[in-house]
């Protein structure tokens, strides 16, 4: 019998999840996802095209069921010794990963509002497993933590000092993704060149993390996963006086306000309605489109000036998550606005995603780092129960 890690990442209408050997070699065993929860049939597979045989209107307790069974039939061997959790949201007072208990769930409900696209969702997900397997240890990983490293002022907004005091702070997200990368760092870039590094997570949710020897600086996110870059439907930076013209002059609820800054708006909004995914939106010879393309872009290397500000310089960028790691286009037209950096593009490097995508002449070094957020749990995980 062999002990394995099973790491669930659970999103509105989907379950991402992967199976990993419990011992220090943490060998993935398996892999995948199930997609269209909720919007029946789920569907699976390497295409995400092979029904599962469950109810249509079937939610993740139902997926998540048929999953564990699924994976019990094809690895009878396996016994699985603990689950990870990838959780959005940890506030101010989760550092590190957390043995769920129910005082661990009512903290991270009570962060829910601070992530809604997320949070319930990753609940719910650890619900469906305890409903299958009560006795299994579970364990929460925290898209906050990796930025805790940061100084106060980082974290600091120009508010009034009780707010910052009751928790209103710029945690920033996707830090399991950047804790991945400042691991791999090393591999690819001398003691030097590795001190002061720009992180671009680019998805369909998108930000930019400043690293300084491997740590958390600053990051484009906020106190929700609103703030910072353009993304596929989130705004990202506002106004906050458009917000009070949205309620006030336009006499939308504080609901209609959020679901335009948060579902209709980034690449989806700018295109027009065109797409909210960067494939599309290359595809298309609609100016909306282009359009929708260079502001994703502008925005993008002007939050890298900011990061170069905060790191006194930069020595190399990286470029994770799934349109940095695809989109030639878009990190070509990136790395264009930091050209005053130093950064000389290697185009045939580029379209052959990398992982060196400057030329060896460029001051500034760019590579391509495929992400690795599950593998990151399962380290958290079994560390976790090892500690």
């Amino acid at each position: 019998m062999t002990n394995a890690i099973l790491v669930l990442n659970a999103g509105s209408s989907s379950i991402k999840y992967a199976m990993y050997k419990a011992d220090s070699d943490r060998k993935l065993i398996s892999k995948g996802l199930i997609d269209r929860i909720g919007h029946g049939p789920a569907h699976h597979g390497p295409n995400h095209s092979t029904p599962l045989p469950v109810p249509h209107e079937s939610g993740h307790k139902e997926a998540l069921a048929w999953l564990t069974a699924d994976l019990q039939e094809r690895f009878p061997d396996l016994h699985v010794v603990a689950a990870g959790h990838r959780v959005v949201h940890g506030g101010h007072d989760f550092t590190g990963a957390a043995l769920i208990d129910a005082d661990v769930i009512q903290r991270i409900t009570a962060l829910a509002p601070l992530a809604p696209a997320h949070q319930p969702h990753n609940l719910s997900g650890i619900a469906a497993l305890s409903a299958v397997w009560p006795d299994l240890p579970q364990v929460a990983c925290f898209d906050t933590a990796f930025h805790r490293t940061q100084d106060r002022l980082a974290q600091l907004f120009a508010i009034p000092r009780e707010l910052t005091d009751d928790g209103v702070l710029r945690y920033g997200f996707h830090g399991l993704s950047y804790e991945y990368i400042a691991s791999r760092l090393p591999d690819f870039l001398d003691t030097e060149t590795q001190r002061r590094v720009v992180v671009l997570h680019l998805g369909h949710g998108a930000s930019v993390c400043a690293m300084k020897d491997g740590k958390s600086v600053a990051t484009s996110m906020g106190y929700t996963a609103l703030d910072g870059l353009m993304m596929g439907k989130r705004c990202g930076e506002i106004d906050p006086g458009v917000i009070f013209h949205l309620i006030r002059d336009m006499a939308m609820s504080v609901d209609e306000a959020e679901e335009l800054v948060s579902s209709k708006s980034g690449l989806y909004g700018v295109s027009g309605g065109i797409s909210s995914d960067m494939r599309d939106l290359a595809a298309s010879d609609d100016p909306a489109a282009q359009e929708a393309i260079d502001l994703f872009i502008f925005r993008a290397y002007r939050q890298i000036g900011a990061m170069a500000a905060v790191l006194g310089g930069i020595d190399a960028i990286v470029f994770t998550a799934g349109i940095g790691e695809n989109a030639a286009n878009i990190r070509a037209g990136i790395l264009k606005g930091c050209e005053w950096l130093g950064a000389d593009l290697d185009p045939e490097a580029n379209a052959a995603r990398g992982p060196v995508i400057t030329t060896p002449n460029s001051r500034l070094k760019a590579l391509v780092i495929p992400t690795d957020e599950e593998g990151v749990i399962a380290d958290q995980t079994l560390a976790l129960l090892q500690g």
